[in-house]
């Protein structure tokens, strides 16, 4: 009889015969309507879906060390052991990190949660005045303590990302995703970025529409008040809170964006300019008072950005209503980032020197002068130049999809493409080989379906030392 044997490249033997087992070429995505990557995204990358090949490399090496001390007994590590598993652990599972950080500090504010307790203002707002709002609420000022706050919810949004994405949004991907990319990592990372994105919006943009009803003057969108009511130094728990939770989600994501080493996408440059502008405008409407305007900017790019990764998450999973669902995100975009966000920059011309006191006084404080026209104008138009350049790559979408033409992607680089195997950290060194189709193993010339039918078909016996011979 002819033995079957594998060797390790993949090629079936059989006899003097051999087959050689070609890996299954990466399809393209056939099912999604708009065929290709919808621009404009304005969320960073995850931690545990931009690792660079050298920490996977490092990973790599931690793994074959744990795996050896295993091998060879050791049942209690040693401190290097220790350090080296708690760093593998940690880069495996990127949400542990932060969470112990935060449960430390509610540790330390549990036994004593008042107000004196140092750790009360990581978690709550600081600076509460005894003045009240109309309703009878508690109101705040402003002050450097409020760092405390922001550190905190950094790590929050940090933790949240990561253990979102990892224990519940990668399970549902291998479910939604059409079967052609399941196993296309890069494909299961930028799912698994929109699909959180998606989710962080929906909560924080109809807040962002409530706080604006609850802040006299300001609904739907008038901006005279940006610039009657400066200083906005006073705020009711509501608004400071909102505030002050989209600046840490800001500020985590440029960190993130800070700490990647990799270029990741052609858009690069305009989602760093993106991610400068809009932490600028944050911490200096914060700062000088003009938080008003602030709220107003937030909500714009909030919604729209919601409609923006829903999209995208549609089109990842090849739904039926992609195409339809694609017309509103692009009206959503034209209406929110353009009409509004251009009426808001208008403002800044007609309304800010007219509308109130037109000075600067920095022990009052009020701020409201030419230097903050100027400030604020160039930060709201470079905000506006990238929205276009976006919109204009949306809008080239729009036309191949209503061409029914072929759509390369207009924006990714280096994003992963449909067959990058090994562009983002899930299960680095898992890659489960996928083959055309069942090989066939010939016994005499005879093909047979496999050894087991050989066996029962009485053509071979197994001997007790594991070799074959003819029945």
């Amino acid at each position: 009889m002819a033995s079957v044997s594998t060797d390790p490249r993949g090629a079936s033997t059989t006899g003097s015969q051999t087959q050689t087992l070609e890996p299954r070429k990466p399809r393209k995505r056939s099912g999604s309507l708009l065929g290709g990557e919808i621009p404009g995204d304005t969320s960073a990358s995850g931690i545990s879906t931009s690792r660079s090949p050298a920490a996977r490399q490092a990973s790599r090496t931690r793994r074959r060390k744990l795996s050896k001390q295993r091998h060879d007994g050791q049942m209690i590590p040693g401190p290097e052991n220790l350090i080296l598993w708690y760093k593998e652990m940690s880069y495996r599972h990127t949400w542990v990190n932060p969470l112990l950080i935060m449960l430390a500090i509610v540790g330390c504010y549990l036994p004593n949660p008042t107000p004196s307790n140092w750790a009360h203002e990581f978690i709550f707002p600081a600076y509460p005045i005894e003045e009240k709002g109309p309703d009878g609420e508690t109101l705040y000022s402003k002050g450097l303590r409020d760092g405390k706050f922001l550190f905190f919810y950094t790590l929050f949004f940090t933790f949240t990302r990561e253990f979102i994405m990892q224990r519940m949004l990668y399970p549902l991907s291998q479910k939604l995703l059409p079967k052609s990319t399941r196993r296309n990592k890069a494909t299961i990372a930028r799912f698994l970025e929109q699909a959180y994105t998606a989710m962080y919006f929906a909560v924080f943009g109809p807040l962002g529409l409530y706080v604006m009803t609850k802040t006299p003057g300001l609904w739907f969108f008038n901006t005279t008040p940006y610039w009657s009511s400066h200083p906005n130094i006073i705020h009711n728990a509501a608004f400071k809170c909102y505030y002050l939770l989209q600046w840490s989600y800001w500020l985590q994501q440029a960190i993130v964006l800070i700490l990647m080493l990799e270029k990741p996408r052609k858009d690069f440059k305009e989602l760093v300019l993106h991610h400068v502008v809009t932490v600028a405008l944050i911490t200096l409407s914060w700062r000088f008072h003009f938080t008003y305007i602030g709220l107003a900017v937030f909500i714009t790019h909030d919604i729209s950005d919601f409609f923006l990764a829903t999209s995208k998450v549609f089109n990842y999973i090849d739904s039926p209503i992609t195409g339809p669902y694609f017309v509103v995100f692009v009206a959503s975009w034209v209406y929110l980032r353009h009409y509004h966000n251009l009426w808001i920059l208008w403002s800044v011309f007609t309304e800010l020197p007219y509308v109130g006191e037109y000075r600067l006084d920095w022990e009052e404080p009020y701020y409201k002068c030419r230097l903050a026209l100027v400030v604020i104008s160039t930060l709201l138009t470079a905000l506006q130049l990238v929205n276009i350049f976006w919109l204009y790559c949306v809008l080239r979408v729009a036309y191949r999809y209503i061409w029914n033409a072929e759509l390369g992607d207009v924006r990714s680089e280096d994003e992963g493409g449909e067959g990058d195997e090994d562009d983002v950290g899930f299960d680095d060194d898992i890659k489960t080989p996928v083959l055309e189709e069942t090989p066939k193993i010939q016994l005499n010339g005879e093909a047979i379906s496999s050894p087991i039918e050989a066996t029962s078909s009485g053509f071979e016996k197994l001997r007790s030392n594991g070799s074959t011979k003819r029945a």
